[in-house]
């Protein structure tokens, strides 16, 4: 069987207030606070375009290769239900802001270009809250609308894993250049998978499955390979698709039912009376265009030849904008883009993790990693405690690594003769252990070097142990 899989991504726009209105955009306010007469849809009161989401929404055009219309236009698309407060939404069907474009995306050592079909505006709905009141579902309006950009590729990917490349590169993207946080724990970036499968490349496409209720990049990759193997187990059994949509259940790892399939003319698309169409000038298409950042791409690209990284580091170096030009700094006060690239994907990124931030909500700065750096550099201190106990006092605190080194007692003894006498210690307690290792046995050398580790408080060089131990047991 061979999979087709489109995506149809929402992000919401960068901006201080509402797509239509003046109403803030603030996350977790109480409910329905930032509403006012245009958004909550009350009769007699006409919408007005943020101007601000007209020029990110035609940057995100550009820098995604995508070629702007001449005319922009807004349509209704008209469906009921609770959340929807006008009983229609403001979107673009006829005339999108833009049109085509790609991603690329590596997989497996290939690298893709994704076309895009189009990138358009829309205004956000409302929320539904179903487990506050028993038996009763709420409605908070703060996001009804929230200025989304909804980009929908073409069915140019094959796999699960294409599919979660294509998001992480387009994430990359909108954050590099200003257009959204793209924070999916906060619903500033959702997406909706179109998969279908058929027989033969010679086939026309099968039957599209729309699955929703995806809150994660992983929850997309698991329901497109749910969806794909759910398709293809029905037709080797000669059962029918439909074309449908499907929430996916993460609890359970499975998509089930929502409705049938709703076509374009379902929604009853017309013209938005209450907004002109208008022309887009060859001087805000230019006016964006120099405003684009170094790209994703090009950045990565540029980290491979410039810092001799590889392609994996580069990538993972360049998804987040902050991390970049973080990393761009401190590689210019530690002169070892190498080094310093390791520290970044190892620990950082594992701090980063384990406490939920951004680099710039920690304490870190490029002069402190740096110093950090450089202690292990000259033996002052080893590498297991630059990791384990002095870097996260660092980027919890600012503290600088040569105090919490000091007042941990994590100075490395690098000397001569206090090594020799925890080693002379060490084989005199382990006699058996050194006849093993001069009876052919290499690994005893590296038990004794945990005696001498222990022995000294995990002060002593490890590096410097390993010689030395070697070297007395060749004696």
């Amino acid at each position: 069987m061979i999979p087709t899989i489109g995506l149809e991504v929402h992000a919401q726009f960068n901006t201080r207030t509402k797509i239509f209105c003046s109403c803030a955009l603030r996350f977790a306010s109480p409910p329905n606070t930032l509403v006012c007469p245009v958004c909550l849809g009350l009769p007699g009161v006409l919408p007005v375009l943020n101007r601000e989401v007209f020029r990110l929404g035609l940057r995100a055009v550009l820098a995604l290769g995508g070629t702007p219309s001449k005319t922009i236009r807004f349509d209704r698309k008209n469906y009921y239900y609770p959340d929807l407060p006008k009983g229609y939404q403001i979107s673009q069907f006829a005339d999108p802001l833009g049109h085509g474009g790609f991603v690329e995306i590596a997989v497996g050592g290939k690298t893709k270009k994704v076309k895009l079909n189009r990138l358009h505006l829309e205004e956000d709905a409302g929320k539904l809250i179903h487990d506050q009141v028993p038996d009763k579902s709420l409605v908070d309006l703060n996001r009804a609308g929230t200025p989304l950009a909804e980009i929908v590729s073409e069915p140019d990917l094959d796999s699960a894993e294409e599919a979660y490349a294509y998001l992480v590169s387009l994430k990359a993207i909108l954050k590099a250049i200003g257009v959204s946080d793209c924070d999916m724990e906060k619903g500033h970036l959702r997406c909706d998978a179109n998969v279908s499968v058929r027989k033969n490349a010679s086939d026309p496409l099968g039957k599209k499955v729309e699955v929703k209720n995806l809150n994660s990049f992983k929850a997309v990759k698991q329901a497109v390979q749910y969806e794909i193997q759910r398709q293809t187990e029905a037709l080797e059994k000669g059962e029918k698709l439909f074309q449908e949509t499907r929430l996916w259940d993460d609890a359970r790892g499975r998509t089930h039912l929502m409705r049938s399939k709703e076509e374009a003319h379902d929604y009853r698309y017309f013209p938005e009376p209450d907004l002109v169409p208008f022309s887009v000038s060859q001087e805000d298409v230019e006016r964006e265009r120099a405003a684009l950042p170094e790209l994703p791409a090009a950045k990565k690209a540029r980290f491979m030849k410039d810092y001799a990284l590889s392609e994996y580091d580069a990538g993972l170096l360049t998804e987040e904008p902050k991390i970049a030009a973080f990393f761009e700094e401190a590689v210019r006060a530690t002169t070892d883009a190498k080094t310093t690239a390791n520290w970044f994907i190892g620990s950082i990124f594992a701090y980063l993790g384990a406490h939920n931030l951004n680099i710039d909500q920690t304490r870190l700065t490029a002069p402190l990693l740096a110093d950090l750096l450089r202690l292990v550099k000259e033996g002052k201190v080893s590498l297991q405690a630059a990791k384990e106990k002095i870097f996260p006092e660092v980027a919890e605190k600012g503290t600088s690594p040569e105090s919490v080194m000091k007042e941990k007692g994590l100075l490395q003894v690098s000397d001569d003769k206090a090594l020799e006498g925890w080693i002379a210690q060490a084989l005199d307690e382990n006699p058996k252990v050194v006849a093993d290792f001069k009876s052919g046995k290499e690994t005893a050398a590296m038990f004794l070097v945990g005696r001498v580790m222990r022995k000294s408080q995990g002060k002593a060089n490890p590096g410097k142990v390993q010689d030395m131990v070697r070297k007395a047991l060749q004696a």
